[in-house]
């Protein structure tokens, strides 16, 4: 049964930082499509970043680049997503998605037609 359990949300100042985790398990962690995405209530899905575990290979949206960085702890079964200089229009509720048996070296897509499994959110607020 496939697992995907994200913390680290919370609300923090324009300016701060926060580190989401998502701890995956129930798939073969190690070749895999997984990423993080943002929804705010009322708009669309955003593809936030994006990470191949087999090859590493990482891609932002142009809204978080600079600022965001996703990473992996394959020891751990994590993935991160370390959030910089945060805005208050990165408030939303942050989602880890993932798709098994996937391997690229290409820049991850970001689409969430892309991704299988989803953990349940955590939610991130940032104000002015």
């Amino acid at each position: 049964q496939v697992q995907l359990v994200e913390s680290g949300g919370g609300s923090v100042q324009s300016g701060g930082s926060l580190r989401l985790s998502c701890v995956a398990s129930g798939f073969l962690y190690s070749t895999s499509l997984m990423g993080w995405f943002r929804q705010v209530p009322g708009k669309e899905r955003e593809g936030v970043a994006g990470i191949w575990t087999g090859s590493g290979t990482s891609s932002y949206s142009d809204s978080v680049k600079g600022r965001f960085t996703i990473s992996l702890d394959s020891a751990k079964n994590t993935m991160y997503l370390q959030m910089n200089s945060l805005k208050p229009e990165d408030t939303a509720m942050y989602y880890c998605a993932a798709a098994p048996r996937r391997i690229g070296f290409h820049p991850p897509p970001l689409s969430g037609s892309d991704y299988t499994y989803w953990g349940q959110g955590t939610q991130v607020t940032v104000s002015s």
